[in-house]
């Protein structure tokens, strides 16, 4: 049953926008945000030649630097100062989840409210610069391994590119925090999702260039173009579907009142695990083809041939290791964000139940009951829009940018932020109802 605010927000006109006056400031600031962080994307990384590292990185592109450059919006191509983007924050925070569940004082710090997630988030900040720091000295390593690429290798080199780009990341993660406080929808998704989209106007020429030279047919292009339609809107669907449990609360007395029994439901969510589980997946089977793409091939041991020659896009083993890859992830990514027993507990202090169900830990056995069986149908959702276009890229050999995992990004925080708009506007239209209302009444007094 759709509510009255879902109601009221689905009928929402975006021309109420021009008397939002605190959501076009929120808007502008975001733009202006993102704008910042675009313009840092073509500042190259002092020391090297762009020309030396563009003829490696086009050699190198199929693997997982083709894919972190994705995510970096270009900037691993230019090998700019924000080349690593926004990645070690997304991993300190994923690393930080995982020790909150083994961590008996990190546990208790999120239970404490805003303070404990104050804690928490400038632990997350700390792991951010120390895992950009490693992952920085890493690349100056590389590259001062590559041909020609550092012009003046040594300690000063290292030293510079790790505070470079260190400081770079740093940058990114407080920029996207202005952006979740000031600006509109969350920072740190909108940085990533501009970094994708900023190369989508290059890829769509690409593959225009190829139709009209003949490598690419007319009848597969027009299958690319409806594959991604229906790939999106499958996405959008699945995104938006949800298990809504019925939570009952019974008849309550405060003071000489009596309050009737109010019902509710607690959603869950078709995937949990958001974007998580493609992205460790095919960063774990590209990491092999990476580093050994790296070396001279035939310097290389042959069943260490054989194991980047099965790993390659479009393999059978590839496809299998990457579907198997999303499920493990899938399940245990949701098992870390969502706990049924603390939920459980949270009904039952606030007198909260399930009809059927007695409160405590049979609330907790059916909720993970529950939870399980959708991440089954999450999982394969997750699996099948991953996994077609690879196989339509291998079967046909088209240049379809927009893989499973950058449009699930692409889609899930357009929905977010667009939601975010309408609650603004939502609010924006209360307000002004609420006006009305007291100078109605003002005037018939």
């Amino acid at each position: 049953m759709v509510s009255a605010a879902e109601q009221l927000a689905a009928n929402l006109n975006f021309s109420a926008l021009a008397k939002a006056d605190e959501l076009k400031k929120r808007i502008w600031f975001t733009l202006g945000a993102l704008l910042v962080y675009r313009l840092g994307t073509y500042i190259p990384l002092p020391g090297i030649d762009p020309g030396a590292w563009e003829q490696i990185f086009q050699t190198q592109s199929g693997g997982i630097l083709g894919m972190f450059n994705m995510f970096a919006g270009g900037g691993i191509h230019r090998m700019a100062i924000f080349a690593l983007n926004i990645m070690p924050y997304i991993s300190a925070s994923i690393i930080v989840q995982l020790m909150t569940t083994v961590s008996p004082t990190l546990e208790q710090l999120k239970k404490e409210g805003e303070q404990g997630r104050k804690v928490i988030n400038q632990y997350t900040r700390y792991g951010t610069v120390f895992l950009a720091a490693i992952q920085a000295y890493g690349i100056a390593i590389g590259l001062e391994g590559a041909q020609n690429v550092v012009a003046d290798p040594g300690i000063f080199f290292r030293l510079s590119t790790v505070i470079t780009l260190t400081g770079g990341t740093v940058f990114l993660m407080w920029l996207g925090e202005q952006v979740t406080s000031r600006g509109i929808g969350n920072g740190i998704s909108l940085i990533i999702l501009s970094g994708i989209v900023a190369q989508l106007p290059t890829a769509i020429a690409g593959t225009l260039e190829m139709s009209r030279q003949g490598a690419l047919s007319a009848p597969i292009l027009l299958i690319v173009a409806l594959m991604a339609v229906a790939v999106i809107a499958f996405i959008v669907f699945m995104e938006r579907a949800q298990r809504r449990l019925l939570i009952q609360y019974p008849k309550r007395q405060v003071g000489n009142r009596m309050f009737e029994g109010q019902s509710s439901h607690l959603p869950l969510k078709l995937n949990t695990s958001g974007v998580i589980p493609p992205i460790f997946a095919s960063s774990l089977l590209l990491l092999p083809t990476t580093v050994a793409s790296f070396n001279n091939q035939s310097q290389l041991p042959e069943w260490v041939n054989t194991i980047v020659a099965l790993l390659s896009h479009g393999r059978p083993v590839y496809l299998l290791l990457y579907v198997a890859g999303i499920l493990f992830f899938a399940f245990f990514y949701t098992a870390i964000v969502f706990n049924p027993t603390e939920t459980a507990d949270n009904l039952k202090k606030h007198g909260g139940f399930i009809p059927g169900i007695r409160p405590g830990e049979r609330t907790a056995e059916y909720i993970d009951y529950v939870l399980s069986r959708i991440t089954v149908v999450g999982a394969a959702y997750l699996a099948a829009v991953c996994v077609f276009p690879e196989i339509l890229i291998s079967w046909a050999s088209v240049p379809f940018y927009f893989g499973g995992t950058s449009l699930l990004i692409v889609v899930s925080v357009t929905m977010d932020t667009v939601a975010q708009v309408q609650g603004y506007l939502l609010a924006h239209q209360y307000e002004g109802l609420i006006k009305r209302a007291k100078l109605r009444g003002a005037r018939r007094k």
